[in-house]
This record gives C-alpha cells, sequence and structure tokens, in this order.
C-alpha cells in the first residue's frame, strides 16, 4: 500500500493553493493511492530486458517518397490571379499591420 494519506494531499493542495473539501481529499487520497501502487506494480515488471514501448504494434510509415513531377509555370500559376506581384500572388493584409 502507498503512503499517500490525507494530511500528505492537504499539504500538497495547500501547496498548489487548491481548496479541497474534505469529500473531495477523501476521494483524492483513494485515487492518488491507487495511481501511486500501480506505477509501483509496473516498475516491478519493467525490467532492463523488457524493452521501452511506446505503441503496442510497430509503427510504420505509410507516406510515398517525395518525387519530383512535371507542374505549372510560374506564368500558368499566376494567369488567373487577380494580382500579383512578380512572380507571387498579391493579397491584401490580413492583420492590418504594414509589411
Amino acid at each position: 500500500m502507498s503512503e499517500i494519506s490525507t494530511d500528505l494531499v492537504r499539504h500538497l493542495a495547500s501547496l498548489a493553493r487548491i481548496d479541497l473539501s474534505e469529500g473531495e481529499l477523501q476521494s483524492l487520497t483513494g485515487e492518488l493511492a491507487q495511481i501511486v501502487d500501480s506505477i509501483a506494480k509496473v516498475s516491478e515488471v519493467a525490467t532492463p530486458d523488457v524493452p521501452a514501448t511506446s505503441h503496442p504494434i510497430p509503427l510504420r510509415n505509410v507516406f510515398r517518397p517525395d518525387e519530383v513531377r512535371p507542374s505549372l509555370t510560374v506564368e500558368q500559376a499566376l494567369s488567373g490571379a487577380p494580382e500579383r506581384e512578380g512572380d507571387r500572388f498579391k493579397v491584401s493584409a490580413i492583420l492590418d499591420e504594414e509589411q
């Protein structure tokens, strides 16, 4: 059994400036004790010969490799733009700030 007591939870709540009712103190004491006990159980079986895992199933990259492909020329891309500035689209500022 863990060493989580109501006095310890009350002290921690005081340090964190959290006002807890007696019912909340009792509830949190039990919940925190259960969490500490669960972590202790996991620590018992987590030995150096057991590799750490973040996922139960191995992950693999599902993205295709980047490949250069023919694309639009600058002129084609900007042909329908209402305004342009050099080789770029010209758009209105959205933050009322000069850039």
